[in-house]
């Protein structure tokens, strides 16, 4: 199951949506993220909603559209749906990795394996039916894939699951935040794209979103708000 949902469901949506959409709109709706996080980790987790929370998960959400979307950002059906499923797969990946923890006697990197590889599995059948085998694979597509299986991959996700267990579930929802203003910071310092603005606004509000949550999250587990890891494995 958190094979699929990390890399089975996740992947393929995304690439729809990045390939339907303007990388704007791709990651405005991916800003939803956070509030999906924050439903699903209280029905599943037993996690307290307050109101730091969701005014944080909105405030994040805000700030990345401010960021991204411009006036000839445009709008595709299929590509908008896409990105909103990717975005719940991977919200329900997180939570369910918290609420499930990792094998006791499996490493870090084992468990990303073995997610990657139960992944992949699912989606080979799908890839053989819509699209078949490649025509040929050249040099470039070969460091290419390299990348993405190491440190595009198995090491990222080996790490991305290993933050998951260790921090409130609310944090890595949103984490993917970060992502457009990366992006973005790198646009205007390296290719030399203009500051907008909105941009100027839409930061500040994804920093704010960045800290309020983290603090709110802590201020519940202190409170008892939040059940331990052990805990809910007793439940189990």
């Amino acid at each position: 199951m958190l094979g699929i949902l990390n890399i089975g469901a996740f992947f393929p949506l995304l690439f729809i949506a990045a390939e339907r959409l303007p990388g704007g709109v791709a990651a405005a709706v991916a800003g939803v993220q956070p509030m999906v996080v924050i439903a699903l980790g209280a029905a599943v987790l037993h996690d307290r909603v307050d109101v730091v929370k969701v005014v944080a998960a909105l405030a994040g959400a805000a700030g990345v559209a401010m960021i991204v979307l411009g006036p000839a950002a445009r709008l595709d059906a299929v590509g908008v749906l896409s990105a909103i499923g990717g975005v719940s797969a991977t919200a329900a990946g997180i939570v369910l990795t918290k609420r499930w923890g990792r094998p006791s006697g499996v490493g870090p990197v084992a468990y990303a394996g073995w997610q990657l590889t139960a992944g992949g599995l699912f989606l080979l059948p799908v890839t053989l039916l819509f699209e078949g085998l490649p025509a040929q694979v050249g040099g470039e597509a070969v460091l290419g894939y390299l990348w993405l299986g190491s440190f595009g991959g198995l090491i990222a996700y080996a790490l991305w699951f290993s933050g998951i267990q260790r921090l409130p579930v609310i944090v890595p929802g949103l984490l993917v935040l970060l992502s457009p203003v990366v992006a973005t910071l790198l646009g205007v310092l390296v290719a030399g794209e203009p500051f907008t603005v909105m941009q100027g606004i839409g930061l500040p509000l994804v920093a704010a979103a960045l800290i309020a949550g983290p603090l709110s999250a802590n201020r519940s587990r202190m409170a008892g708000g939040t059940p331990p890891a052990a805990v809910l494995a007793d439940r189990r």
